[in-house]
């Protein structure tokens, strides 16, 4: 059973996404807090959907502090603003996931199982706008060329792994398309992780593109991203 944690503002919002998720017989809500300031007095879940406006606290500075007791809850941001700032802080914060709130409740039901089991997930409306705000050029290009050092470490099948990670597949997806076991797929994604220097899968993805293993314009053609 995952256990789920709401934070968000506005009850009606809460509620729907309680009722969404009660439905679900492999889930189930077991807080849900009005204001980022009170998810650290809450039992622990495994999952928590975080609201990034809020009037009081708000949800990036909620989840770097809830992650920084916390190491094996996930988040996923919610928010009906694809600005890619906020992505830009929730990823820096620490979150696994982020969700724009029209997302469809089969997207938001699967988004919450994938991050459960370690993946990332990304919208790609979203990912497609913070891209744009960290393949911007940077002083001196130093980043650049660290990244450049780091993607020519990868091997051929670690390189096809991230592109596929890149562009919204699951771990049993990319064990599906490049016929190999979840075990492998798994190391390969320990290797990726580590010759990259990515904390998590979030971190990889945006190396993908930063780097142009990927690009935009080949995430928005893939709708698993």
């Amino acid at each position: 059973m995952i256990r789920v944690g709401l934070v968000d503002d506005q009850p009606l919002v809460r509620a729907g996404f309680a009722m969404l998720i009660g439905s679900q017989d492999d889930m189930a809500v077991r807080w849900q807090a009005g204001d980022g300031a009170e998810v650290p007095s809450q039992e622990p879940v495994d999952v928590v959907l975080m609201d990034v406006q809020m009037p009081g606290m708000d949800g990036i500075t909620a989840t770097r502090r809830l992650l920084s007791g916390d190491d094996h809850v996930k988040v996923i941001m919610l928010t009906t603003f694809d600005d890619g700032e906020f992505v830009s802080g929730a990823i820096d914060a620490g979150a696994s996931g982020f969700l724009l709130k029209d997302a469809q409740p089969e997207e938001l039901l699967d988004a919450i199982r994938l991050v459960h089991r370690g993946d990332a997930v990304l919208a790609p409306r979203v990912t497609a706008q913070v891209l744009r705000t960290l393949r911007a050029p940077r002083p001196g290009g130093s980043g650049v060329t660290r990244d450049e050092r780091s993607l020519a470490e990868l091997t051929p099948r670690e390189h096809e792994v991230l592109r596929l990670i890149a562009l919204g597949y699951s771990n049993e997806e990319i064990a599906g398309a490049e016929f190999v076991s979840m075990a492998t797929v798994k190391t390969h994604v320990r290797h990726i992780l580590m010759k990259t220097s990515s904390r998590d899968r979030v971190h990889a993805v945006l190396f993908a593109y930063r780097t142009g293993l990927v690009d935009t314009a080949e995430l928005l053609d893939h709708p698993q991203g």
